[in-house]
């Protein structure tokens, strides 16, 4: 069954405002707002939330038992996530997901990203990974009137299916901040709102071994790991976090795998 996740970040607890009187918010960069990840997965006071067990256990009787190879209801799946590429890292990181025979999903911005990465972007899409969104410019979902949040899903949506020839179905909010609006909105585009469990917080270290211990001490069956494959630390640390996740008997898996027999549901939010 769905979760209730609560924010207690009091900042964040003032209702939303509506239409054009709702203020938008553009961060100074995007550093600065990934630094608020840690402090809040969601922008509002209260948000269902569906985990993954749960959404294999609503899947239809009768459903096949694997997906892409892989029954998460029997393997120990751990999901790899990278949120707000691709960059002049993301080829790297590409050649190493072959290497190790691991999909991921990216989360991909569309401004200075899916505009200056193109290639990338088919590279991703050719070799296997889910490709979906994390907004246009990265602006806050909660902050912003409905029709430019329609704008910020519509846009990276609309030229990844040029790219890929796929239009995605799973986005994941900046900063995870979400509400019934964003809910709402997503259903109506067709997408699902996919957050996380493991943050190695990245986005504060260039230390790779400090980014893969943060990831191994929280690592759990089902997890949905969240990196980025924008600053220089991460992507180093992405052999030692498989090897060792590896080694203690997790598959890793896309997100759609990971959900299976289930399937994301528009305008539902996923998280372990």
């Amino acid at each position: 069954m769905p979760r209730t996740f609560k924010n207690t970040r009091t900042p964040s607890s003032a209702p939303r405002k509506t239409g054009a009187g709702r203020r938008g918010f553009r961060p100074a960069a995007l550093l600065s707002a990934a630094a608020c990840v840690a402090l809040a997965l969601t922008g509002c006071a209260q948000v269902e939330t569906t985990s993954p067990s749960a959404a294999r256990e609503q899947a239809a009787q009768g459903a096949p038992a694997s997906f892409g190879g892989v029954d998460c209801r029997k393997a120990r799946c751990i999901a790899l996530t990278f949120d707000a590429g691709p960059s002049e890292h993301s080829s790297k990181l590409l050649d190493i997901l072959k290497e190790k025979r691991v999909h991921a999903t990216f989360f991909l911005l569309g401004k200075r990203h899916i505009e200056r990465y193109p290639q990338l972007v088919k590279r991703m899409s050719a070799e296997g990974h889910e490709v979906a969104s994390h907004t246009w410019d990265h602006r806050i979902l909660t902050d912003i009137s409905d029709d430019q949040v329609r704008d910020e899903l519509r846009r990276p949506d609309d030229a990844i299916e040029r790219l890929t020839g796929r239009k995605p179905t799973l986005m994941r909010p900046p900063q995870g901040r979400t509400d019934a609006d964003v809910h709402r909105i997503c259903k109506e585009l067709g997408l699902a709102e996919v957050l996380w469990s493991v943050t190695a917080k990245d986005y504060t270290t260039n230390d790779s071994a400090l980014i893969r211990k943060r990831v191994l001490d929280q690592a759990d069956r089902d997890g949905i790991i969240l990196l980025h494959d924008i600053y220089p630390g991460t992507v180093p640390a992405v052999p030692g976090i498989i090897d060792a996740l590896k080694q203690r008997g997790y598959t890793f898996v896309t997100v759609p795998q990971l959900l299976a027999p289930g399937r994301a549901e528009p305008g539902e939010v996923y998280r372990p």
